[in-house]
């Protein structure tokens, strides 16, 4: 068996619940971690068959408009315990957004207050979303994870106030 990656690894945890399609994968993902852990539909219809090649999940009953259920073996929960328990290495931050401010000495004066001014909105907009989540989580770990999401964005929206005054 080859070393789980981050993708295949979520797609395992969220299988613990349950057997599940593609799209409800998708689904569950962006409700479950889509604030610290992005994950594409191509990256789930990528990796699902790469999983049952494996025998890390298996094929289950095949519902409508041909969609296809997947299941996780005991090899899979042996997979993702394992992964679970082994060394996570480095976080990685991927934000096209900050990767432009971090470039925006590139750009005129003009377009670099348009890339702030566009910056700013999309980070107060996620950070009252935040604050949101914040508010409406119902458990302990559900409300850690909102509030460290907060502290992100905080974070974005610091850099966003450091590039407007460059």
């Amino acid at each position: 068996m080859s070393e789980l990656n981050a993708t295949a690894a979520a797609l395992l945890g969220l299988l613990q619940d349950g057997p599940a399609t593609g799209g409800q994968l998708v689904a569950a993902a962006e409700e479950r971690f889509g604030t610290f852990f992005s994950v594409t539909r191509s990256q789930v219809y990528r990796e699902l068959p790469a999983l049952a090649k494996e025998g890390l999940v298996r094929l289950g009953k095949q519902g409508p408009r041909s969609s296809q259920q997947y299941l996780i073996t005991a090899a899979g929960k042996k997979a993702f315990k394992a992964w679970l328990t082994s060394d996570a290495g480095p976080d990685h931050l991927r934000s096209p957004l900050i990767l432009r401010l971090v470039h925006a000495g590139l750009l005129t004066p003009k377009q670099r207050a348009a890339l702030i001014d566009t910056a700013r909105a999309a980070y107060q907009e996620e950070l009252d979303e935040a604050r949101a989540a914040v508010k409406a989580a119902t458990d302990p770990l559900s409300k850690a994870t909102a509030e460290y999401h907060q502290t992100c964005v905080r974070g974005a929206l610091k850099l966003v106030d450091v590039v407007s005054g460059l």
